[in-house]
């Protein structure tokens, strides 16, 4: 099922069968646009004088010459038949506003003297690039295919992975100018009617003028856009997209963007990746406790360590204290100080790292790391724990696979820290009950952002913090509140008739 919607097309004034006067209009609307080809022809298998007008850098130049203008200018046919072409698809369309729209998205639009219908030829040859491996989420057994630029493509490479009938795809046209089109993709039969619902009201009320990205949509259409943590879930691949539409959640597609939004998302979810599924089970649910261990010691090790130097420090064992004295004994700054100026300057190599060519961000990455950590050292301005401290949080923060949860949690340890110089444990207490208590109050498309942990659910434990066997989980989970819970049957029973 397809649908669109825009505000643009309400009481839209429709094109006339003067063929001097339809191409008239079209020169007035694109006025300064070099790149807008108009060019006159008689139809050979009908005799009428035709008008074929493209954008020149976005129309596919080999599909123009061969399967419309050869055909309808060579080929001779009945002149009570209609005209023919051999492109994908030819569509009547009589109102200006989406003529225009599909020449700007690449299409020809093709005017017939004495015809109150202009048509639309499929002819898009946009700019694209070949499939690549994801640079974000790599995975050691998955596909190493990503989602490019091009929508329709991105559709496609899901269904690839999902021939199903019941896969069903609304569409939606977002923006006064930009005009970009938003697909909603989701298994009847499986999602849940009121997530859905929920969706499309969102996509439907954003009135902006373009929407580039999905990051910009997220912000739209998610619960409570001012917390720290990501609601909705991003993805660069198929299968993993794929892997999400199965469990009951919806993908939203947004054409021009190389990655695709997942909801509803819990925040288990930000920790888990492809490979979890193509390991033993053991692997698996070992991986995850290391993430989510991680995940503890890059928001908290840094306060930890301002904590003890300067509030607890009689928890320390002599000989370590000693240590820990010797190596600040020439250090001239409180340890708030060391950590801000160290994490300041690890978020600088990072940000570097990611803006240079990658080559040398690599370069300047670990050089970076080495010479100024060692500089600093040297020079006395930061003592050898807290840059011990710093890499361990570095590294940490590296192990979680979800770049937005990676960047919420970067944000937060400054805020970790914070609390720890004015109170010591007790602000780092009272910083994670803060994240605890916001992890369980937000949610994410109406539905519980901490479950399964809070509100408690049982089933869902078996693919949260561990990774049971596939072959015992035959529910979906409950968080999606899918209308078909069940999704594979008894797998193991060949063991019966043994």
């Amino acid at each position: 099922m397809m649908r669109e919607h825009s505000a643009n097309y309400e009481q839209e004034e429709q094109i006339t069968s003067c063929l001097n006067e339809s191409i008239g209009r079209i020169q007035d609307m694109f006025t300064d646009t070099p790149d807008l080809i108009i060019r006159k022809l008689t139809i050979k298998q009908t005799g009428e004088k035709a008008a074929i007008v493209y954008m020149e850098e976005l129309t596919d130049k080999t599909c123009l010459n061969h399967d419309i203008l050869a055909p309808l200018q060579l080929e001779s046919g009945n002149p009570s038949d209609d005209f023919i072409t051999n492109v994908g698809y030819v569509k009547p369309e009589s109102l200006w506003a989406r003529l225009r729209l599909n020449l700007m998205l690449g299409n020809s639009v093709l005017f017939i003297e004495g015809r109150g219908t202009a048509y639309i030829l499929d002819s898009k040859g946009l700019p694209t690039r070949a499939i690549e491996d994801p640079q974000q989420e790599p995975s050691l057994k998955g596909a190493h295919q990503g989602f490019i630029e091009i929508g329709s493509q991105n559709i496609a490479m899901i269904r690839r992975y999902i021939p199903d009938k019941e896969l069903k795809l609304r569409r939606y046209i977002v923006g006064r100018r930009g005009q970009t089109a938003v697909t909603l993709i989701y298994l009847e039969d499986v999602a849940q009617p009121d997530i859905i619902k929920v969706f499309e009201e969102r996509i439907q009320s954003i009135d902006v003028d373009a929407i580039i990205n999905t990051g910009e949509l997220v912000e739209f259409i998610e619960d409570q856009p001012l917390a720290l943590l990501p609601q909705i879930l991003t993805t660069e691949r198929p299968d993993t997209a794929a892997s999400q539409i199965l469990q009951g959640r919806c993908v939203v597609v947004v054409d021009g963007s190389p990655s695709v939004l997942v909801a509803p998302a819990t925040f288990m979810s930000f920790f888990q990746t492809v490979d979890d599924y193509s390991s033993r089970w053991s692997i698996s649910s070992f991986l995850r406790i290391l993430r989510i261990f991680a995940f503890f010691i890059a928001i908290f090790l840094p306060g930890f360590y301002i904590s003890v130097i300067s509030y607890h420090f009689e928890i320390i064992p002599m000989k370590l204290l000693l240590t820990l004295g010797e190596s600040r004994g020439q250090v001239p700054f409180p340890p708030f100080v060391e950590a801000i100026i160290m994490e300041v300057t690890l978020e600088m190599l990072r940000e570097a790292g990611v803006r240079l060519p990658a080559p040398i961000g690599q370069t300047v990455g670990i050089v970076g790391g080495i010479v100024i950590g060692q500089a600093v050292v040297q020079a006395g301005l930061i003592s050898n724990v807290m840059v011990i401290a710093v890499a361990f949080t570095a590294i940490a923060s590296f192990i979680i696979p979800n770049q937005d949860m990676m960047a919420a949690v970067r944000l937060m340890r400054f805020m970790i820290m914070v609390l720890a110089t004015w109170f010591g444990f007790i602000g780092m207490v009272v910083g994670m009950m803060t994240i605890m208590g916001r992890l369980i109050t937000l949610n994410s498309l109406d539905t519980s952002y901490g479950t399964p942990i809070a509100p408690f659910n049982a089933a869902d434990w078996k693919d949260t913090l561990l990774r049971v066997p596939l072959w015992l989980m035959n529910n979906r989970p409950l968080s999606t509140r899918a209308i078909q819970a069940k999704r594979q049957g008894r797998n193991r029973g060949w063991k019966e008739k043994q």
